[in-house]
């Protein structure tokens, strides 16, 4: 009798832990947007502007902020695609950087990001990348003369929108594999590659890049493993370049090393 009634209490227990199991990976499956966009966290640095800007909206459908730096039409831009948290003001430390280079720069914040309206989506960042490169080809910059620059969250964008197109180049910094990989990375013990909306599968895609890419990732890296950045460099087929730091970590250093890795890179494109 006491065997029964041990064997069906364990029953008991092991169906109750099922079904609470169940009901995380529907939390998960119902809020993981919320888990993966971080638009109100601001932990990056925060400085001035040492250099003039055109306060801009891109978009028609949806009003997106913009900041346009303008020096010199011989010169090729920029477009600046932004990680998973944040807002335009916590990137101004790059921004001053890149300022002081003989290029233009277009940075924008992603819907959700920065008081825009609207929330992100794998979708919807694609959407908004396109809007900022229609804006810039309205303006008689056609995709010759952009570049791609990816931040974290920003590479997956850049990687999907450079498919199978030839802009002047892309850079792609502290690049991820897939969203599929990192969420088995935080989430081992969830159902991630069959729950997960927004995949962002970059590393299936960059077979279809034709552009030159500049990879930089920090090895000291601590959110993005520096093996998953090695992996798309490893498979990428088009003229690369890369600038692996030993002691960088996720958002990396601006510093005069890295600044020379990106004024060779420029000098190398056509």
């Amino acid at each position: 009798m006491k065997t029964r009634l041990f064997s069906i209490n364990f029953f008991e227990i092991i169906l109750i832990i099922f079904l609470i199991y169940l009901i995380i990976i529907l939390i998960l499956f119902i809020f993981q947007r919320n888990l993966l966009y971080h638009p109100k966290i601001n932990k990056y640095y925060s400085q001035s502007l040492d250099h003039e800007i055109k306060n801009i909206y891109i978009g028609k459908k949806h009003k997106l902020k913009a900041w346009y730096h303008f020096k010199n039409n011989r010169y090729k831009t920029l477009l600046f695609f932004h990680g998973n948290a944040g807002n335009l003001e916590n990137r101004i430390y790059k921004l001053n950087e890149i300022s002081k280079l003989n290029i233009n720069y277009l940075i924008f914040a992603y819907r959700g990001f920065d008081n825009n309206p609207g929330k992100p989506s794998e979708l919807v960042l694609y959407e908004d990348a396109n809007s900022a490169i229609s804006w810039l080809n309205s303006n008689n910059i056609p995709d010759s003369k952009i570049i791609l620059y990816g931040e974290s969250l920003g590479t997956a964008v850049a990687i999907h929108i450079a498919q199978n197109k030839k802009f002047a180049g892309l850079i792609l910094e502290s690049p991820f594999t897939s969203m599929i990989e990192m969420g088995k990375k935080y989430y081992p013990f969830l159902p991630v590659k069959f729950i997960l909306k927004d995949k962002f599968d970059s590393i299936n895609k960059v077979d279809k890049l034709v552009s030159p890419v500049l990879l930089m990732h920090g090895k000291n890296d601590k959110i993005v493993p520096f093996s998953m950045g090695k992996t798309i460099f490893d498979k990428l087929k088009v003229k690369k370049f890369s600038y692996f730091n030993e002691f960088g970590d996720h958002m990396m250093e601006f510093d005069e090393n890295l600044i020379l890795q990106i004024k060779n890179f420029l000098k190398n494109l056509s």
